[in-house]
């Protein structure tokens, strides 16, 4: 697949580039959080392998005493929109626009730690084949993003998917379990996990 082009004037990004993109090792960011839309394809990719998860004490815990229901898909664009709030962000309205989009057609999901009624952190992606694509992830409560990657990391595992991509690798990734591969590797990879029939909610 060829470079994506810069999106600047479009109002979304339609379902057959998006889920073209991530097939081919691409994905989307907005400049800012009104800037048009760029793509990349990094040649130090992030992944968490699966099997390498890593659970500190204080999380292992926090797990323990159950603190937060887990829910699957009962509020996607909140867990967008939380995600987006910060100072500097790349989750634009058409970023959001389009991952809404995304969700309607059953490709992307969000995992979500609630306390009683109110929402306390959560991630969202995109699931193709047998790889999820993580996005991004929040939290308003200590673990709460945590706890929602660990119950990410334990559906994926019982559902047989091979690849958790999660781009780039930050220090808090880092203490998680993520590593970083190069591009070719990442790309062997992929090619291998979106041949699966993998299904992620249901």
């Amino acid at each position: 697949m060829p470079r994506p082009a810069k999106t600047s004037s479009r109002s979304i990004i339609e379902p057959e580039l998006l889920l073209g993109a991530y097939a081919s090792g691409w994905f989307p960011m907005a400049e800012s959080k009104e800037g048009g839309i760029r793509w990349y394809s990094p040649e130090a990719r992030g992944i968490l392998p699966l099997e390498k998860l890593k659970i500190s004490r204080s999380l292992g815990q926090t797990l323990r005493k159950k603190v937060f229901d887990i829910r699957i898909d009962t509020a996607f664009e909140e867990v967008m929109r939380a995600c987006a709030e910060r100072a500097d962000t790349w989750i634009s309205e058409i970023i959001i626009r389009s991952y809404l989009n995304l969700f309607r057609l059953g490709y992307a999901h969000s995992v979500e730690s609630w306390s009683g009624r109110t929402l306390d952190g959560g991630l969202y992606g995109v699931a193709l084949g047998g790889a999820f694509f993580g996005e991004s992830m929040f939290s308003r409560k200590r673990d709460a993003s945590k706890v929602a990657l660990v119950d990410l990391v334990r559906r994926l595992r019982e559902r047989q998917f091979q690849l958790l991509d999660t781009q780039f690798v930050t220090p808090h990734l880092l203490t998680l379990g993520a590593v970083e591969i190069s591009r070719d590797h990442y790309l062997r990879l992929l090619k291998s996990a979106i041949n699966l029939d993998c299904t992620f909610a249901g």
